[in-house]
């Protein structure tokens, strides 16, 4: 991709490092940083874009490019997001907005793809969806995360196997960002991973491209997945992907 370099923003002080998807605003921040934000920023929208099938969709060109806010350090970024003192990172999704600091913990390996994966996920579907479950959205969001998408299968299966797996039903009830139980919350973020790896390793990506545009012409989603998978209803999807997580 083509870099314009580092050009003066117009207002408040920001310098911008500009890429074909992405702005990165700045204003103290070491320009290596900057440069390897932007590079990393490009490499997840091409894997993401990938994963998912929507790299013929043409996101985030010109004057619709993502932002990426970098502030000089963890109390410039916590005073102006209001973000508490362990946070590495944080999203405005619906205004294509990412926010941190310079060599913020797990910044380039989760919160990066992670925000980009939500980003690239609402602008296909639709911001204010309704029919979008929020399993799914972190599901698609946590998929971007190596790790995460590696460790979730085995500890679903020693799930599975003591009888302790979250329904789709209660996954669908379930709201991690109002909980304090650790485990439901990991549980909730594992299953959610493995539900969206399964239908991209099973089925392929062109289908779930088209169970996306399903939910994003406003089909409900049982609808929206009926229409493209072997499954009538929310029941049948939840046993079929309990029977292939026991494989």
């Amino acid at each position: 991709f083509l870099f314009l370099g580092p050009l003066p923003a117009e207002t408040n002080g920001w310098k911008e490092f500009k890429s074909t998807h992405f702005i990165v605003y700045y204003k103290n921040a070491p320009e290596d940083f900057i440069s390897k934000t932007s590079d990393k920023a490009e490499g997840y929208y091409n894997k993401i874009a990938d994963d998912l099938g929507f790299r013929r969709y043409n996101f985030w060109l010109w004057d619709n490019r993502a932002k990426i806010y970098i502030y000089d350090d963890a109390k410039a970024f916590q005073l102006a997001t209001g973000q508490p003192s362990w946070s590495a990172g944080c999203a405005n999704v619906n205004d294509k907005i990412i926010n941190s600091y310079p060599y913020a913990e797990t910044f380039f390996q989760t919160i990066l793809p992670h925000e980009i994966g939500h980003i690239i996920f609402r602008e296909f579907v639709g911001f204010d969806n309704p029919s979008i479950p929020l399993w799914l959205d972190e599901g698609v969001a946590s998929y971007q995360e190596n790790l995460r998408s590696a460790m979730a299968r085995d500890m679903l299966r020693s799930v599975l196997r003591e009888k302790k797996l979250l329904s789709l039903s209660q996954l669908s009830q379930f709201n991690p960002h109002f909980s304090r139980d650790s485990y439901t919350v990991g549980l909730f973020y594992a299953e959610s991973v493995n539900l969206v790896d399964f239908l991209i390793r099973e089925y392929g990506t062109d289908n779930f491209v088209s169970f996306c545009q399903g939910l994003r012409d406003k089909k409900n989603f049982e609808r929206a997945l009926s229409s493209v998978y072997p499954f009538d209803n929310f029941n049948e999807f939840d046993e079929a992907w309990q029977k292939n997580i026991a494989e």
